[in-house]
Formats: C-alpha cells, sequence, structure tokens
C-alpha cells in the first residue's frame, strides 16, 4: 500500500491534505510533515494543507487558504482522521481521487485508497514509514523542516513515550528524526508550557475531580467555569492527561462544555475505553478517545458506564 501511495503521489501536480477537526500535534504533525515530505521529493507540485487553525499549535504551523476549484483534478490525502464526519473541511471530496493514511480503528473504511495501521503509535510515525519506503523506491529525502514535524506528532501523541502505544519502531524513528536539524526545545516549549490561567485550572481539576473505589474518575468544566478561569475549550482540552498522574486512577473521562454540547474526553490506563465512545457519538483508540454528549444527563450516563467498566476490569485483573 505505501508503495501504491508512492506512485500515486508521483502522479498528481495538486496535492491537498487535510486531517481532522480540534487538531492535536499528531493531526499537524502527520499532514504538515506529509506536506513538507512531497515538496522536498517534488518542489514542482502545488501541495496544500488545509483546515481550521488552532493557535496552540502555531508553533508548529499553520493551514493554507485555497479556493474551492484548486480541488479540480487534484489528489486528497487525509491524515489521522478515522471518519468522514471528523474529517476538517468537508471539501476533501472534491477531489479527483481520496487517500487515507490512519492509525485509528478502521471503523468508516472511506477513501480510493487505504492505509491503517492500528499498531503505529502516531500517523506521524506511519509517515516516516511512507518516506522510508520512498526513499528505498523513488530516491526519497527527508528535510529538516519534516523531520521537525513528524518528531512533535510522535511525541504528542506518545506523550512523551509514556504511553502503551510507544513500540520499539517508535524509539528508532524518534531516534532517526533528531539527527535532523531542528530545535526539540522549540518542540518542547511549545507543547508542555502552560499560561498561569491554564495551570490554575489544572489546579481545579486536581482539587475537585471524583474518583471511586475502582479507578474511576471524571471532572466536569462547566462553560461558567471556563470563563472563571478565562479559558476557552481548546486550551481546557490540554489538560485531559493531567489525571493520568493519580495513583490508583484507571480510566477518567474530562467533561468540556463548548456551545450547545459537552466534549467528552476518555482516557484509560487498562481497560479498553474507545466502545463506551461510540456508544456516544465518538470513537478513538482503546485508551484515548473522544465523544460528544448533549445534556449532563447524559454525560453521568458516560460516568456510570465508566464505572461499570471499570469495576469489571478491576475484578478480572
Amino acid at each position: 500500500m505505501k508503495r501504491q501511495i508512492i506512485d500515486t503521489i508521483a502522479l498528481y501536480e495538486t496535492i491537498i491534505i487535510h486531517r481532522h477537526v480540534r487538531p492535536d500535534p499528531d493531526a499537524y504533525g502527520s499532514q504538515q510533515g506529509l506536506k513538507e515530505l512531497i515538496l522536498a521529493n517534488y518542489p514542482e507540485k502545488k501541495v496544500f494543507a488545509v483546515g481550521e487553525h488552532d493557535d496552540s499549535l502555531t508553533f508548529m504551523a499553520q493551514p493554507d487558504q485555497i479556493t474551492d476549484d484548486v480541488y479540480d483534478n487534484a489528489l486528497v490525502i487525509v491524515t489521522d482522521t478515522a471518519n468522514t464526519e471528523r474529517v476538517d473541511d468537508q471539501r476533501y471530496t472534491k477531489g479527483k481521487m481520496v487517500i487515507k493514511i490512519d492509525h485509528h480503528p478502521n471503523d468508516d473504511a472511506y477513501g480510493d485508497l487505504l492505509w491503517v495501521d492500528t499498531t503505529a503509535s502516531s500517523c506521524s510515525e506511519m509517515i516516516y514509514e511512507l518516506f522510508e519506503e520512498g526513499r528505498n523506491a523513488a530516491n526519497w529525502s527527508l528535510s529538516s523542516a519534516a523531520a521537525r514535524l513528524l518528531f512533535a506528532g510522535i511525541v504528542g501523541d506518545t506523550g512523551r513515550f509514556q504511553f502503551p502505544s510507544t513500540t520499539a519502531k517508535t524509539f528508532k524513528i524518534a531516534a532517526e528524526l533528531i539527527t535532523y536539524d531542528f530545535d526539540r526545545n522549540q518542540i518542547f516549549n511549545g507543547m508542555y508550557e502552560m499560561e498561569q490561567k491554564l495551570l490554575n485550572l489544572q489546579g481545579y481539576i486536581y482539587q475537585n475531580f471524583e474518583m471511586d473505589e475502582h479507578g474511576a474518575a471524571y471532572i466536569k468544566l462547566t462553560k461558567e467555569l471556563l470563563t472563571d478561569f478565562e479559558a476557552v475549550p481548546s486550551e481546557a482540552s490540554l489538560l485531559v492527561g493531567s489525571l493520568g498522574s493519580v495513583k490508583g486512577i484507571c480510566a477518567w473521562v474530562v467533561f468540556i462544555e463548548e456551545g450547545e454540547q459537552i466534549r467528552v474526553r476518555l482516557r484509560s490506563k487498562g481497560p479498553v475505553i474507545n466502545t463506551l465512545a461510540k456508544e456516544f457519538n465518538g470513537g478513538g483508540h482503546p485508551l484515548a478517545s473522544g465523544a460528544t454528549a448533549y445534556s449532563w444527563e447524559e454525560a453521568d450516563r458516560v460516568i456510570n458506564r465508566l464505572q461499570a467498566i471499570c469495576q469489571t476490569y478491576r475484578s478480572n485483573n
């Protein structure tokens, strides 16, 4: 499949790369990293990375703005996006051909070509593997700009190499990437430095989360609360992993109210929780998923289900 993708990229003059809504570092890393990889090897091609910009990721890159006519006879590649509903900028269907590159469960097998690898730590790791195949098949090279973005994406989706998805292959690829000329400190500062208001909100989370005897935990961040801390939902999302350092925690959910919806951010240290996410309009990885609730009553049902999942997990382990 990698060879087919490489051959297809070579055929198109215009390539437009999409990723998922509410992007994280791996979304930007795989999307923008692929753009830089293609441009390094085909400088004559027109390559665009599109989608709504997230200010917290400005340190990585900024998306391109293009008109509808650019999609005429273009190749569209969607990275790090499990299903069509989560593709940022639904114009992705306007191209001549669509390629899906992703590491989430392939519940929505969209696209004319699909390369899905759920064993990969990140989609950025997969883009590096695409480079390796391109190096062997077409003498591809990797620029420092691409290496920087792919490294950032891998760091983001592995939680600085702490998550179980991190493999020996992940470390090997990271070791290769850091031989390129880019500033790792700038990446880490961009990812992990926080304004005081977010540190204050993080303190609130630590002081007010609730956890039962089976290690199921939750915290509700309402619109009013976020206003009190002068934070927006996208900033609050940066704190979802905070409860992972709590001793005895099994799985947790952070509810973030945004407009008429409540974002449901699920994380786990053992039990599979993407099945729970699918019950509430979402999905994702077995240990890191997202969903959507439309009332606090529905959010309470998520909590009840998570508590039951943790109880069963603890009973069997």
